[in-house]
């Protein structure tokens, strides 16, 4: 019994070990691309033009699709407006989708990161 409870431990040692190398190498990497960076100026405007382009499409799609309804289909509500606002609220979602794929973030400082 005591040769199963030293084998037990012996294998919890061991995926340890490996638990602690794989945090070990995932850090250097992490520190090895923070110190790599490249966010040149042209980095940040492209960023910017993803985040413009992502919120006007949903926009102009959405106010579009509302006018050809609202010409269409004459009601008392503004589809034009609802879905000018809808596009908005889309493209606002997708903004902050691409914001946090591309890694820009703020630390408790307020400064970037």
């Amino acid at each position: 019994m005591s040769a199963e409870k030293k084998d037990a431990r012996e294998r919890r040692q061991d995926r340890a070990r490996a638990f602690v190398f794989r945090i070990g190498r995932k850090e250097e990497r992490k520190i090895r691309s923070r110190s790599e960076s490249d966010q040149t100026v042209w980095f940040g405007l492209g960023v910017f033009g993803v985040v413009g382009w992502s919120v006007a499409i949903p926009t102009l799609i959405g106010t579009a699709i509302g006018i050809w309804i609202d010409n269409t289909w004459p009601s008392r509500f503004s589809w034009a407006l609802m879905l000018l606002i809808g596009g908005v609220m889309l493209g606002s979602i997708n903004a902050w989708f691409w914001v946090r794929k591309m890694g820009i973030s703020r630390n408790n400082n307020g400064e970037a990161s």
